[in-house]
């Protein structure tokens, strides 16, 4: 088991990424910031969904979803279709501009990560990969977590 110190280092280290993601945020194209991007990432990833959900998946709230869908609906990369089970809800989807903007956006990602990364081997890359996926896994779903903690607290 890891020491105190260990864990110390490594939130200092988490803390620190931040400028890794800001200077991966710098390469979007200017019109698809990174909620935009984390919309149509979703979407691809996980299929049609309602506003709830994707709020859900970007763990904020429904209005902060709403104003990231506003703005990539307002571009044609994703439609808001009524949900046939529930007409005063919209199901998002992922349309092929939306696909080719996503395409856009892997590209940009994956030639700064190539740029950044050129000096580590096959084996470092896989080794990051595999570690960043367990401490996400370790984590599961960080605002149910929140939510039941917040709920147990005390009045």
């Amino acid at each position: 088991m890891a020491t105190e110190r260990h864990y110390d280092e490594l939130a200092r280290q988490l803390s620190a990424f931040g400028a890794v993601k800001r200077d991966m945020a710098r390469i979007l194209p200017s019109d698809c910031p990174p909620g935009s991007a984390a919309v149509l990432t979703l979407l691809k990833r996980y299929g049609n969904m309602r506003m709830s959900r994707m709020a859900e998946l970007l763990a904020v709230d429904v209005s902060v979803a709403s104003r990231h869908v506003a703005h990539v609906a307002a571009r044609g990369w994703i439609a808001r279709n009524p949900d046939p089970a529930d007409k005063r809800s919209r199901i998002l989807t992922l349309t092929d501009d939306g696909c080719r903007q996503l395409e856009v956006l892997n590209a940009c990602t994956t030639k700064l990560l190539a740029e950044r990364l050129s000096d580590w081997t096959d084996d470092e890359v896989d080794q990051l990969i595999a570690l960043m996926t367990r401490l996400r896994d370790s984590f599961g779903d960080c605002r149910t977590t929140a939510v039941t903690a917040a709920a147990r607290a005390p009045a």
